[in-house]
């Protein structure tokens, strides 16, 4: 009898271990068809954006860069020192040439990804300097973590986006390490990428390189890199961020502009204040953008949460933080401009309960708010210190469930099922009809690493808890990853700029 519970569980450990095994496939972005949550009324946030406006124009904001303070000037916005003040009138002009859609390309032509509208694109953890895992727990990141989490993205269906710096390779030096992050994504993946914005210089590195790739005028016609622009809150652009930021509008190509806000540290308490500052520093970044390079795309992006206020620490997966980013959605709505929040956020160090509370938390408000470009939808932890390996399938499994969410109810005859009504008796059951035998594999959305069993088999094939399958299943994935093709002269010319730049560039840089 014991041979026979044994020989159950093995064969039921095969089927759990053939589960995990990743499947390439390619990727399709949800476009919403849920209703979006509007939580304040059209009145209130004009009131909102008309408080903004005043920040701009009285207030004002620093550009700490003097190649900017003249393209400011020559759009006639007034400077004090590297306080810009702009008129009121001029604001919606530039915001209007902002497209409020846009489509970034990708190594693989069929992974392009649009950004805006109604389209959903998720990104992994942008970062970390810490990395954990169950068997390890947490450590400094490697240049081996970074490429295993572009592997891990690549293979993922749910994840539109190869990301950026999606953990920082401590064991490069810091001044090439960019050269080597931008490299890991276009020879391990061949979904869109962020480059580098630690300096101009960086960012024209990561232009260069996916000139390489994709071609010089072609990157000109749809952009094929994304520079992350944070404002140093509050109400600052330094210079290294305006060097980025100018590198990679004047080449064309996409920029991300995020306050990155602390209510109670770098933005007021009151939430509708935070919004306030929000709106207008975003706004900055972005009429800047576009005197630049008139139509160059944009999102338009809210990084905000609050501070503990008794011990100082940023707390993730806030309501008030939610109520932020409905409002801050609502906003970019109204300028038209594609929209970046969320992630599955949360304080919690290792992935346990309240890693699953915080990140649902704030991915059914990212949901709802219709965030067009999720940032940090796998993987985070620690407020952003940490990236964890276990979190990240743990996150990837409730993106596919979101991917469910966003198609909505389908009232289509299929959906209906009228036949399989009017056909099952009182004393039947729709188990075995034909309507359930044709849908029986999509019907529902089914999760590979979640227990749907009884207890007693639950309990029989070893009672792990949901991270510890997760730990299998991530090297799983990496045991079966392979890479999508490159071309060998491609993959040269990219080694042998790396090579010269890592000469060239100064360590002191």
């Amino acid at each position: 009898m014991a041979r026979a519970r044994s020989s159950r569980r093995a064969r039921r450990g095969q089927v759990g271990r053939q589960s995990l095994t990743p499947q390439i496939v390619k990727i399709v972005q949800p476009v919403v068809n849920i209703p979006t949550y509007d939580l304040l009324s059209d009145e209130a946030i004009e009131e909102i954006h008309q408080k903004s406006l005043e920040i701009l124009s009285d207030v004002g904001i620093d550009f700490y860069d003097d190649d900017i303070h003249a393209v400011l000037k020559s759009h006639g916005v007034q400077m004090k020192g590297d306080t810009a003040f702009f008129d009121r009138e001029m604001v919606e002009e530039y915001i209007s040439k902002a497209p409020a859609q846009f489509v970034q390309q990708a190594r693989d032509q069929t992974n392009n990804v649009t950004i805006g509208g109604d389209h959903i694109c998720f990104a992994p953890v942008y970062g970390p300097p810490f990395v954990h895992d169950l068997d390890r727990g947490r450590r400094e990141a490697t240049l081996e973590d970074f490429v295993n989490f572009v592997k891990l993205t690549y293979q993922s269906e749910w994840l539109h986006f190869s990301g950026g710096t999606i953990v920082e390779p401590t064991d490069l030096p810091t001044h090439t390490r960019h050269l080597d992050m931008v490299y890991s994504h276009l020879k391990y993946s061949n979904k869109a990428i962020m480059g580098s914005v630690t300096s101009a210089e960086n960012a024209a590195d990561s232009i260069a390189m996916a000139e390489i790739v994709f071609g010089k005028e072609k990157i000109r016609e749809t952009p094929a890199v994304m520079g992350l622009i944070n404002i140093s809150s509050p109400r600052r652009l330094d210079d290294r961020m305006l060097g980025a930021l100018k590198t990679y509008v004047r080449a064309g190509q996409a920029v991300l502009i995020t306050p990155f806000l602390f209510s109670g540290a770098m933005a007021p308490v009151g939430i509708a204040g935070t919004l306030v500052q929000l709106n207008a520093e975003a706004l900055s970044g972005i009429i800047l953008a576009q005197m630049i390079n008139p139509g160059n795309p944009v999102i338009m992006g809210a990084f905000q949460t609050n501070i503990d206020l008794q011990s100082g620490a940023p707390v993730f997966g806030s309501p008030e933080s939610q109520v932020a980013l409905f409002a801050a959605a609502q906003l970019a709505r109204r300028h038209e401009l594609p929209f970046r929040s969320g992630g599955h956020f949360s304080s919690s160090k290792i992935p346990d309960a309240q890693a699953a509370y915080e990140s649902t938390s704030v991915m059914l408000a990212t949901a709802l708010a219709r965030v067009n470009f999720v940032l940090h939808a796998a993987g985070w932890l620690e407020g952003g210190l940490t990236a964890g390996y276990e979190k990240f399938v743990m996150d990837n499994e409730q993106l596919g469930m979101f991917h469910k969410l966003y198609g909505g109810l389908d009232m289509s005859d299929n959906g209906f099922a009228m036949d399989s009504l009017r056909s099952v008796a009182v004393t039947d059951h729709h188990l075995g009809t034909e309507h359930t035998m044709k849908n029986f594999r999509t019907a529902f959305h089914r999760s590979l690493l979640y227990d749907y069993n009884s207890y007693e088999q639950w309990f029989e094939e070893g009672a792990k808890r949901s991270d510890e399958k997760a730990n299998g299943k991530w090297k799983e994935m990496l045991r079966l990853y392979e890479p999508p093709p490159l071309d060998p002269a491609i993959d040269e010319a990219l080694q042998a700029f790396m090579a010269r730049r890592k000469e060239e560039i100064p360590p002191e840089f």
